[in-house]
């Protein structure tokens, strides 16, 4: 929880504007957007509280969308799906390392919290994002359906 405070803080001291919405999108998977205002350049994250389940899946999502202000990787609808692939790469890269660091997951692994379950409880975070740490760390790439 702490975490997930702090992320709001971390936005609200960066003038970036925090909205609970719901979302227009069909597809239930879309939770959260972040959005720069163009010829204002203010930064507006919008998140659908409706679709999300957990305070662990509002920390990941707010964390995800962190990383695409902090890196400044937002775009169009329309944009090429390769500058989507690669925007949203250095978002999860942004949130992973911002979350769990290596040495905190390492130090978790020693104490023996090694199944995906186990350490996503621990860390207070999805299964999901876990599995993005876990390959991140380990493997250096995102790709989960490889490994898991």
């Amino acid at each position: 929880m702490e975490q997930l405070i702090s992320l709001y803080e971390r936005l609200k001291d960066n003038g970036v504007m925090v909205f609970e919405q719901p979302l227009m999108f069909n597809n239930p998977e879309t939770k959260s957007v972040t959005m720069l205002l163009k010829h204002t350049e203010n930064w507006g994250i919008f998140i659908d509280t409706s679709r999300i389940d957990t305070l662990a899946e509002e920390k990941v999502i707010l964390a995800h969308e962190c990383g695409h202000y902090e890196t400044g990787t937002t775009h169009e609808v329309c944009s090429p799906l390769d500058l989507i692939e690669k925007h949203e790469y250095k978002a999860n890269k942004w949130e992973i390392k911002h979350l769990i660091s290596e040495e905190e997951l390492d130090e978790a692994i020693a104490n023996g919290y090694t199944e995906i379950w186990s350490l996503a409880e621990y860390f207070d975070v999805t299964e999901d994002f876990m599995k993005k740490v876990v390959c991140w760390y380990t493997y250096g790439n995102l790709d989960t359906e490889l490994y898991f």
